[in-house]
């Protein structure tokens, strides 16, 4: 079975687990702190999915960085049941799979916007009144980027679509059209 798959199942388990509880926040919250702990320190996702290292030291690793006092116990007991199958490597994916059944779940859509400045309010209600309509979602989430190869205009991704408004692009595709000899005949 894929890591993905595997992840996705794993994901699936704790999220209702914790809706049960009552405990959705506390544990999203310990996964956002996972997914941003292996974004900014790649020794973490290499020590999770290294086969030399035993268990054991690995679940040592993660309970001191999620001490007691701060995580949530459902969490630490996941952590725990994951070590003990072995499948620490596929923990960060899990963190990542959670979060996006948890906007699911609270209907948030995460979209990303490309533009060669920084937007201002109005330019971010109006992405983010075009992500809500595309999307269906109630809630968005603009994830803002900054790209002077763009040259002007901007990129918007949601999910797997794209709305590529830069004058890059255009320029690409008046290129391609400038190549082709309309006048010649074509055999």
């Amino acid at each position: 079975m894929s890591n993905h798959r595997v992840a996705s199942r794993y994901a699936k388990s704790i999220m209702e687990l914790s809706l049960e509880k009552g405990k959705l926040e506390e544990v999203h919250k310990d996964f956002q702190k996972l997914t941003s702990m292996a974004k900014s320190n790649f020794d973490l996702v290499l020590l999770l999915k290294n086969p030399i290292v035993n268990s054991e030291k690995k679940l040592n690793v993660l309970k001191a960085l999620f001490p007691e006092k701060t995580t949530q116990e459902m969490t630490l007991k996941f952590f725990e049941i994951i070590s003990r199958k072995n499948r620490e490597a596929i923990l960060v994916d899990v963190a990542r799979e959670f979060e996006m059944q948890y906007n699911i779940h609270e209907s948030i859509q995460v979209a990303e916007v490309t533009t060669t400045f920084a937007i201002d309010d109005k330019q971010r209600a109006e992405f983010i009144e075009v992500v809500k309509e595309l999307s269906g979602m109630t809630d968005v989430q603009l994830v803002e980027k900054i790209n002077p190869e763009i040259i002007g205009g901007f990129v918007l991704k949601v999910n797997d679509k794209q709305l590529d408004d830069s004058l890059s692009s255009k320029l690409r595709v008046l290129k391609a059209q400038f190549t082709q000899n309309h006048y010649e005949k074509q055999y």
